[in-house]
């Protein structure tokens, strides 16, 4: 279960209110050519900055909210809505120009007409000052920066340069949401988020194919400052470019669109989550977007919970119980799994060890490892590389065994074996994205860790149960075997 709690997030950007009008449609106007929509039901919900905020709090987190509203109706319900909302803080500054509000019409799923009602003039010194002492006084009570640039007048360069600088001081991620073709505006964020039309707008470029958006990311990541961009493609998925060359592309989750409508906020929301919560680019790549698969298929600017993201991580588990079923097997037949599994975007982790007889603490590393990745694949040593390593004495189980009790257990979705003293060979032809070890060993230690990570994958040392061991386990069995029978 993934769990954002405690997390929290200031969010800086252009706040709106977004309104809804919901009805149907029945006959044309006679007075001009256009649909006449009964109106049965009115919604209103933050926007922009907002509803990444409102994503922020629905995933499990906490949200701070720094933007621009009016002394008007508009935002009077705009601050309304934030103090109804538990863990969304309100640090608004209140602004001379009018509430930023959009209100939808809907007839059925259909967008009939949107109406927007703004100012988008730069911002006053005045207003700009009083944002930034609200992001330097919100920020050391947070994970995390997310901007949201709905280039409404807000994010002037000094207004995001003082937010992106405090941001880096106090050791944060910066997560962008841009709406500018000069993406050094956004200079020093760790994540760029743009549609493919704004790369394409920012780098002038083709961006159709996945090569020529891969291209056009990275000639811009060095000219933006930034660590990584992650490409929102609407029904093709995403595509993630990091600075250090890495690439990674998943399917989009979507099983059916209703709406679009903020999708982009629920991915920068549950990514910043994710990134703040420990998790590397990639892994929150997926988890944006599982959650965006979860919110375009609903009506309006929405939001979804923590355990509709877990779900939708899930989503597929069926079918991979079909296709590897936890089953015991061969090198090429885990190739062909893992590749599937990579088709689908999912991020595949691999560890390896003997498993001689089986304790808590390895299954507690295995259940962390599991966690930290989207399908685990565990790889034990035969018979004869377990005599090699441990003696004549070892194994106690034999491979068979091991491999039942292994593939039995809930963290595992793939077992395999390995007849060398070191899993180099396999790890090489599988290509894993994640690479496990107990925290006994260093980084550097860690065999195959090189190639993992030339690929642009990870070496994840998990922290070992003190005092478990299968040594262990055989020493005190023998000495409870050698003890005096009691009467």
């Amino acid at each position: 279960m993934i769990d954002f709690r405690g997390v929290r997030v200031l969010c800086l950007g252009d706040v709106m209110l977004d309104r809804f009008r919901y009805g149907r449609v029945e006959r044309i106007s006679p007075e001009a050519p256009v649909p006449v929509v009964r109106v049965g039901e009115s919604r209103a919900m933050l926007g922009g900055a907002g509803n990444v905020a409102r994503n922020v709090v629905s995933l499990g987190g906490e949200a701070v909210l720094v933007g621009l509203v009016g002394d008007d109706e508009a935002g009077r319900e705009v601050a309304a809505l934030i103090a109804a909302t538990p863990g969304l803080e309100d640090a608004n500054v209140r602004a001379a120009r009018p509430t930023i509000a959009k209100t939808r019409v809907i007839a059925g799923h259909q967008h009939v007409i949107r109406l927007d009602e703004e100012e988008t003039d730069p911002v006053g010194e005045g207003e700009a000052a009083l944002v930034r002492a609200r992001v330097a006084a919100a920020l050391p009570r947070c994970q995390a920066l997310v901007i949201s640039d709905y280039a409404k007048g807000l994010l002037l360069a000094d207004v995001v340069a003082h937010a992106i600088g405090e941001a880096r001081r106090l050791g944060l991620p910066v997560l962008v949401d841009p709406k500018r073709d000069d993406l050094a505006h956004y200079r020093g964020a760790t994540l760029l988020t743009p549609n493919l039309r704004e790369l394409r707008a920012a780098a002038r470029r083709p961006v159709e194919t996945e090569e020529e958006i891969a291209a056009a990311a990275r000639a811009l990541l060095a000219p933006a400052g930034a660590s990584a961009i992650l490409v929102t493609r609407s029904e093709k998925g995403m595509l993630l470019v990091e600075a250090t060359g890495a690439v990674h592309a998943v399917p989009a989750h979507a099983r059916e669109v209703f709406d679009v409508s903020g999708a982009g906020d629920t991915v920068i929301a549950a990514a910043a989550l994710a990134v703040a919560s420990g998790q590397p680019l990639p892994r929150a790549m997926r988890i944006a977007n599982a959650a965006a698969g979860v919110v375009v298929g609903k009506l309006g600017t929405a939001t979804l919970d923590a355990a509709e993201l877990a779900a939708a991580m899930e989503a597929g588990a069926g079918e991979d119980a079909a296709v590897a079923g936890k089953t015991v097997a061969s090198p090429g037949q885990a190739a062909a799994v893992i590749e599937a599994w990579r088709r689908r975007g999912l991020e595949v982790g691999f560890t390896n060890g003997c498993f001689d007889i089986l304790h808590r603490g390895h299954v507690t590393m295995l259940a962390a490892a599991r966690a930290a990745c989207d399908r685990l694949v565990v790889a034990l040593n035969t018979d004869a590389s377990v005599a090699r390593l441990k003696g004549p004495a070892r194994p106690v189980n034999p491979l068979e065994d091991r491999q039942a009790v292994i593939a039995a257990l809930r963290s595992v979705d793939l077992v395999l074996s390995f007849a060398e003293d070191t899993p180099l060979d396999l790890i090489t032809a599988l290509r894993p994205d994640v690479l496990f070890k107990g925290a006994d060993y260093r980084e550097d230690e860690v065999v195959g860790g090189d190639v993992v990570r030339a690929r642009g994958g990870r070496v994840a040392l998990i922290d070992l149960v003190p005092g478990r061991s299968t040594t262990g386990i055989i020493a005190r069995s023998r000495a409870v075997a050698g003890a005096p029978a009691r009467g």
